[in-house]
């Protein structure tokens, strides 16, 4: 049985327009104009218990609405929403038992508290047991290491300190499902290697399915098998990385450090993506050209120290398939 079913799903908006200037502004007041945003227009999909999936899409794509609408805080125009065999509106009490939710620019602490006080008023309000709470807590304490941070008040925490208790605090009532908005925003490069082991982790050993939505490519590079991307409202492509890198482009890119005296020249089949001293990016298409080949011919040419084949980055087919996606 799916954890996640989403069929047809609707939402709009009524936004007021403004006009400009006073004189604009005052005929606002008795004569208000409206248009209609649809914020969500027809998306569906279904997750798999256990599954983690990037949920990505560019500002106003729909992301934050449709994870609402999964929490139980929107209520849609039209269209099926079931979570964990409930539809969250309708079943709130007994739906936000079930699951967690992170969002990198609010946090569900309280300001002025020390950490530990409120994970303990977070255990009341979930009726956690205080056997599987103190558990729950060591553990997620510990991989995380925020031991020295547990008697700190929320406010003087940075901002990657405070996203690190934030995931401890949506994951002490132990949920099935987790939502993640921006989970690494603020974190320095260990931190988040800490974050994508702990959300593996956690994915692996406990089952937990987690939607991911961020603008950092290398979390869903890390993190998920499958992507949801969402623009305009609708759902613009739902598969695994590789078949969205298949979808927008075959490029696979080379780089060359080349040892002292080497020069590039222009080559056949090969594009220079960029270059840096001794050391170019190439672009390539290896349904002309296998990547064997390539290395050999350029082997022979130059004087090379250095070769690497990889994947345009994830950020740039993303963009890529946002602008054929314009309107």
């Amino acid at each position: 049985m799916p954890a996640v079913v989403v069929q047809d799903l609707v939402k709009t908006f009524r936004v007021a327009e403004r006009r400009p200037g006073l004189l604009g502004a005052m005929k606002g007041l008795f004569h208000r104009e409206y248009h209609t945003v649809r914020a969500l227009d027809g998306v569906g999909f279904s997750l798999q218990p256990g599954e983690l999936v990037g949920y990505i899409g560019p500002n106003g794509a729909g992301k934050s609405t449709t994870v609402k609408v999964l929490a139980g805080i929107l209520v849609p125009d039209s269209g099926r929403c079931e979570v964990l065999g409930q539809v969250p509106w309708q079943e709130r009490v007994r739906h936000v038992r079930n699951i967690g939710v992170v969002f990198g620019q609010r946090t569900q602490l309280w300001w002025d508290l020390p950490v530990i006080e409120s994970f303990d008023l977070l255990r009341d309000i979930y009726a956690v047991p205080q056997v599987q709470y103190a558990a729950t807590r060591d553990e997620l304490v510990a991989l995380l290491g925020l031991g020295p941070l547990l008697d700190t008040p929320v406010r003087q925490l940075s901002l990657g300190q405070r996203m690190r208790c934030d995931i401890v605090a949506s994951l002490l009532h132990r949920p099935a499902l987790l939502f993640l908005d921006e989970p690494t925003i603020g974190l320095d490069a260990v931190s988040k290697l800490a974050v994508r082991d702990f959300l593996l982790r956690l994915q692996r050993e406990q089952g937990v399915t987690t939607i991911l939505t961020t603008h950092d490519m290398d979390d869903i590079e890390a993190l998920c098998t499958r992507v949801i991307l969402i623009n305009h409202g609708s759902i613009a492509f739902d598969g695994t990385l590789e078949a969205l890198r298949g979808r927008v482009t075959q490029e696979r890119y080379l780089t060359v450090e080349f040892a002292d005296g080497g020069a590039w020249r222009d080559e056949p089949d090969v594009t220079v993506v960029r270059s840096n001293g001794q050391r170019y990016t190439l672009s390539f298409d290896p349904r002309q050209i296998a990547a064997a080949d390539l290395i050999a011919r350029i082997a022979a040419r130059y004087p090379v120290r250095d070769l690497l084949v990889e994947n345009p980055p994830i950020e740039t087919i993303i963009a890529r398939l946002y602008d054929e996606d314009q309107p």
